[in-house]
C-alpha cells in the first residue's frame, strides 16, 4: 500500500514526498513535470509522468500500485497569472479536482488530503482569519482552490472519502539544499533573483492600509507545513469526521518591507528595494488562526523568518553557483 503524491516533483510536493517517507511510508510521485523537477523525486520513488486530468490513467496508476490515500499538490498557483488566464486556471485546477476524485472513485481510494489556500479568503478586513472566516477570494486561482473545497465536501458527503483540506499561508524555506523554491512569483525567489541580477528587488505597492503600507502576510516554513501533511493523514487515519479545513500557519504576521530586512540579514547583502505598481489580487493583510491544526492535528509550527529565510538563501546560493 502507498500514498500517491500529486506534484510530487515540485518545492512543496517534495518535501511532503521526503516528509512521508520520513514517516515509513510507501509513496508514488504522479506529475506532469510543467513545473515539477524530476531530480526532486528519490530515486527509489517511481515517477509516473502524468496530466491529473487523464482520469482513466490516473485511476490506473492507482489501482496498479495499490494507492492507500492522495495528497493533491498538483495545480496552477500563481495569482496574478490567474488574473490574466483564468480559464487555464479552472481548466487545471478545477478540473484536476474532479478528475482525480472521479479516478479515486473508480479505484476504491478513500483518504484524500487537498492543498487549497489561504487565497480562499481574499481580503478578510481582520487581523486573524480561522476557518469559519467567509471566503471571498479576489482571484481566479483562490477561486479554483474554494471550488475545489467544495468538489471534496461534496464527495465526501456522498461517498466513502475522508478528506482535509489544508489552507496554506505563505511558504518559504528549503528543507534540503536542492529542495529550494524556484517559483519567479514568491516574493523571497523574486528577491534572491533581483540580487542575483544587481537589480533592486521589487515591493509590489505601499499604499495599502497597513502599518507600513505594504502586504502583511503569515509566512510558514515549508519544513513545517509538510510536515502537516502527514498529521493531516493520521488525523483520517483516526477521526470519525468525514471532512475538515485546517489553516496551515504561524499566526504571525510579517510586512513586505520587513521580510526585506529579514532577506538583507540572511544573505548578509546591503541592497534597497524599488517600490512598484500593485498586483491584481493581492489582499492586504492575510494572517491566519491556527488553533484547530494545533488541538486537532496535534501540530505546530517551529521555524521563524530568519530561519525560513537563511534555508531558502542557502537553497538558492546551491542552485545557482
Amino acid at each position: 500500500m502507498a500514498w500517491l503524491i500529486t506534484g510530487g516533483a515540485g518545492y512543496i510536493g517534495s518535501h511532503v514526498v521526503s516528509d512521508f517517507q520520513g514517516a515509513g511510508l510507501s509513496v508514488v510521485v504522479l506529475d506532469d513535470l510543467s513545473s515539477g523537477l524530476a531530480k526532486r523525486v528519490p530515486k527509489d520513488v517511481p515517477l509516473v509522468k502524468l496530466d491529473i486530468r487523464n482520469t482513466d490513467e490516473v485511476a490506473k496508476v492507482m489501482r496498479e500500485n495499490s494507492i492507500q490515500g492522495v495528497v493533491h499538490l498538483a495545480a496552477k498557483k500563481a495569482v496574478g497569472e490567474s488574473v490574466e488566464q483564468p480559464l487555464m486556471y479552472y481548466d487545471q485546477n478545477v478540473g484536476g479536482v474532479i478528475s482525480l476524485l472521479t479516478a479515486m472513485a473508480e479505484a476504491n481510494v478513500y483518504n484524500l488530503v487537498y492543498s487549497s489556500s489561504a487565497a480562499v479568503y481574499g481580503s478578510p478586513g481582520v487581523a486573524h482569519v480561522n476557518e469559519a472566516s467567509p471566503n471571498r477570494p479576489e482571484s481566479p486561482y483562490g477561486e479554483t482552490k474554494l471550488i475545489g473545497e467544495w468538489l471534496i465536501k461534496a464527495q465526501a458527503a456522498a461517498t466513502e472519502l475522508k478528506a482535509v483540506s489544508l489552507r496554506y499561508f505563505n511558504v518559504v524555506g528549503a528543507g534540503d539544499e536542492t529542495l529550494g523554491d524556484t517559483s519567479v512569483n514568491n516574493l523571497v525567489p523574486l528577491i534572491f533573483s533581483a540580487l542575483e541580477n544587481a537589480s533592486a528587488p521589487k515591493v509590489f505597492g505601499d499604499d495599502y492600509p497597513t502599518a507600513d503600507g505594504t502586504c502583511i502576510r503569515d509566512y510558514i516554513d515549508v519544513r513545517d507545513l509538510s510536515g502537516a501533511h502527514v498529521r493531516a493523514m493520521q488525523w483520517l487515519e483516526n477521526s470519525a469526521t468525514d471532512y475538515e479545513v485546517f489553516n496551515v500557519g504561524r499566526g504571525v504576521g510579517v510586512s513586505v518591507k520587513e521580510m526585506m530586512q529579514v532577506a538583507r540579514k540572511a544573505t548578509n547583502i546591503e541592497f534597497e528595494y524599488e517600490v512598484v505598481g500593485r498586483r491584481p489580487g493581492d489582499p492586504a493583510q492575510l494572517v491566519g488562526q491556527v488553533e484547530n491544526a494545533h488541538r486537532d492535528l496535534k501540530w505546530q509550527a517551529k521555524f521563524g523568518v530568519d530561519e525560513m529565510v537563511t534555508s531558502a538563501w542557502q537553497a538558492w546560493r546551491a542552485a545557482h553557483d
